[in-house]
Order: structure tokens, then sequence, then C-alpha cells
């Protein structure tokens, strides 16, 4: 073969090889960015709401877009404002290079009285080519509750860059208001109850566990004491539950005993805040709580090692279940969960229980849905062998059992592993939800895992109105 004849025949079959493999590529998707919602409500105690915009991947490079409002009823920088400002041009928001969202904040005036039918309309005015808008590209923000008829919502469990299976936040859902709600788990350690009872609970989202001492003067407590109070392993055995809470939320089983209205009767306790799920050692504490008249709480703290104690006082509030406080050098009272009749369930780390032989013992979860169960949300488990979830109407509301388990969804949504089921949402169940003001909703969890086409610590689902209230 002459030696041009065999260069063209060459040249030939790499130009078909390249071309093959050019046609065999996977190209992916259209990146889109979106609202999480088309719809969202603002409640009267509402001061402040946190708009979000998402990609359906991490950005390869910075994304700029800019959102155009349109007002109905109220007045933009009298009535409300956003953060960052709105120009003539829009809202400015910048997506960085490496992630997947942004945000803005729209903030009320202070005591301003609306009639609850004022609402702004946000629209994804542009956005910085090769990303496009995705079908969700306007948001209906009302200055009032609203009753959602159902969408689709990725949870955000991540604080940062930690793992999935560590994830930090916690996150809450108010399914009619299509609102989540994500905060630090271990922003809290100690919650005091809002109700008629004095109680007050530890941080099961962190594995926190306490002991009672014998004393009642902070001062003549030491760290010698944790010895003496006896084993602190949080281990896999039922005598275990006495370091914790009750996991179903019973406020008559709390490890710190009710508080009695004479304070020779409130002994210190010893805490341990909990590294659970990949949380960093934190110090130890000693605490003593009392009786403030009758609407609140003097809780006297120091850590374990120290010489003299502080205090702090906690009154009862109406709109939450508890009132939490974070223990540091100066303690203070923190925001944590949404008000007690805007969420229906929380999804997060959390000790619980499971079977061991034939007694339980505590446990840890990862995923774990606990539903707002001192607000009167119930939930009821489906299988779809049953009836599909895109069949579940109304009428098959009838033979339907709801629940005011807080663990009803708890772990069974899913599977981390498995020799019998594979890695990932289970498809076989969906769950109903009556929320905290009588609506009722189906839901279906779409992915959590990688084997499912997900990401750990950002489960998707979708849900969808099956009767309203009244």
């Amino acid at each position: 073969m002459n030696t041009k004849l065999y260069y063209c025949l060459a040249f030939i079959f790499l130009s078909l090889t390249w071309s093959s493999c050019k046609d065999n590529e996977i190209s992916l998707p259209d990146q889109l960015v979106q609202f999480e919602a088309s719809e969202q409500g603002m409640n009267e105690t509402d001061e402040e709401l946190s708009i979000k915009l998402k990609l359906n991947r991490e950005a390869t490079e910075d994304v700029s877009l800019v959102i155009d409002l349109t007002t109905s009823g109220i007045t933009y920088g009298t009535e409300f404002t956003t953060s960052p400002q709105a120009s003539e041009s829009g809202i400015q928001l910048r997506i960085p290079k490496g992630k997947s969202e942004t945000e803005f904040i729209i903030k009320k005036a202070s005591d301003l009285l609306l009639d609850g039918d004022e609402s702004v309309n946000f629209k994804i005015k542009s956005v910085t080519a090769p990303v496009i808008i995705g079908s969700t590209g306007n948001l209906l923000l009302k200055f009032g509750p609203i009753i959602s008829i159902g969408t689709t919502l990725q949870l955000n469990g991540l604080i940062g860059n930690e793992s999935g299976s560590s994830a930090g936040n916690a996150v809450f859902v108010d399914l009619s208001n299509n609102r989540q709600t994500a905060v630090g788990r271990s922003s809290w350690d100690l919650g005091f109850s809002n109700g008629e009872e004095f109680r007050v609970i530890i941080n099961n989202l962190t594995s926190a566990t306490a002991r009672l001492t014998n004393k009642t003067d902070l001062n003549q407590v030491t760290a010698a004491d944790t010895l003496e109070a006896g084993n602190w392993s949080l281990g896999y055995t039922p005598e275990s539950f006495n370091l914790i809470d009750d996991p179903l939320g019973d406020l008559s089983k709390t490890v710190i005993a009710g508080i009695s209205p004479s304070d020779g009767e409130n002994q210190v306790y010893i805490l341990n805040p909990g590294t659970g799920g990949g949380l960093p050692v934190r110090p130890w504490w000693k605490l003593r709580i009392l009786r403030k008249g009758n609407d609140g709480y003097l809780l006297q703290y120091a850590r374990i090692q120290d010489q003299s104690f502080k205090t702090i006082e906690i009154k009862k509030g109406a709109d939450h279940h508890f009132q939490y406080v974070q223990l540091s050098t100066e303690a203070k009272i923190v925001d944590f969960s949404p008000a007690s009749s805007q969420w229906d369930f929380r999804w997060s780390y959390a000790l619980y229980q499971t079977a061991f032989g034939t007694t339980n013992i505590p446990y840890a979860f990862f995923d774990l849905i606990a539903i707002n169960q001192h607000s009167g949300v119930e939930a009821a488990e489906v299988m779809a062998s049953k009836i599909s979830y895109s069949n579940f109407t109304e009428a098959d509301l009838a033979g339907i059992t709801f629940e005011n388990d807080v663990y009803k969804i708890g772990s069974n949504w899913r599977v981390t592993s498995s020799s019998t089921e594979p890695v990932g949402v289970r498809t076989d169940r969906y769950y109903l939800i009556k929320d905290t003001t009588g609506n009722i909703y189906k839901l279906r969890f779409l992915s959590f895992h990688s084997n499912d086409g997900g990401e750990r610590g950002k489960p998707k689902f979708e849900y969808s109105l099956v009767k309203k209230n009244g």
C-alpha cells in the first residue's frame, strides 16, 4: 500500500471514530433556575421571610439574576422592603460558582396592619447564559396565609460542606404555605415548655444527655460529679434511656424532672451537649432550674469547672411550644422552630429508639421525620399496592386511620442499607398528613440518596391537597 493511500484511509478511520464518539457523548440537561414554589404566604406574625431560588445543579460559573416585582395593595419601601434592595431594574442576585441557590429577604414594616389580600408577584426577569429560567419563574407572595394545592420541595439540610449523612440543619415544613425553614440543629441546648406544666427538654437532635446530682448549689458541683453521677455512655442498652428525654415526646418523661415551686427541691443537673451526627465536642454544663413566678423560669448555669454561675430568666410565650436557650459564656434565648401553628413536620438527625431483642434501646437516625404532634398534626402511611399515589382522592379517606405518633413517618420512607431492598426512597408507600388546621395532603418522597438520583442531606418530595379544611 502506498504511503498516500495509507494516510488517507487512516484519516477517514479517525474521522469516523471521532464522529462516533461525539454521537455517544451524554450531554447534561439544561441548567435551570427557578423559585422553590409558585406561591407562598406570609403569616401575620412573620416579620420577614426568605425567598429562595435554586439551580438544578451546582453552578460552574457565577450566575447573575435580576428579579422583577409587581405589587398589589402594598407599597414597596413603605410597608415592606427587600434585602438586597430593589432598584429600578429589579433585585440583583448572584449564585456563586460551586453553589446551587441564592435568596433574598422580604421585610415587613413594624406594626403593619394588613387586610391579608395584599400580594407581590416576583418574576425572574433575566439570568446569565447558559442558565435558563425554569417552569417556576414566577412567585406570588401573599401577605396572609394560603392553602397550597401542592408542589415539589427539596429540603436544605446542609449548612456548609458537611457530609449529607451528617447534615447540620433541622428543616421544618409548612405544607399549606409551601415553606421550609432550615435551622442548625445544634443551635440550642435547652427547651423550656410554654405550656401549663414546668418542663425542660434537652436537645435530642445532638444526642445530648443529662444526669441528676444530689446537690442544690452549682458552686459545689465539679467535674468529679460527672463520675459520681454514674455511667454516661449512651450505649445500646435500655438503661441508656435514663440519660435522655422520652424519644416519643412525652413531656412527663423528661430526664430533667418537672420544676418544683419549692426551690429547695430543684437540684443541679449535669448536661453533656452531645456530638451526635458528627458535631464537634463542646463543653459540659452544670445547671439548676427554678420557677420564676407563674409564667417563667430562672436558669442558673456554669461550665462544669467554673466556681461561680450566671443566671438568665426565661418567660413563657404563647406562639411556640418551647422557649429555646443556647448555653454559652452568656446564655441566650434563640429562635429554633417556627411558631407552633406554622409547621407540620421536621426532618433531621435525631435520637429515637429501635428494637433490640425483646426490648427497645436508644438509637440515632438520620433523615428522621417528626410530625408536629403538640399542635395536633396527624399522619397515615398508605401502601401503593392498595391504591396508587396518583389515584388517591378525597373519597379514599374513609378507610384511613390517622395517628398522632410523632414518628409515624419516622425513617420508614427510606432505606440506607439493606440486603433485601435497594438503597433509596421506598416507592411502595406514601403518606397522608393532616396539618395544623385540618387540611389533608398526600405526600411521597422522590429522592434522598445518590442511588435514587438524589443528594444526601437534600431530600426531595412532592405533595398535593386531598381535602381542604371546611
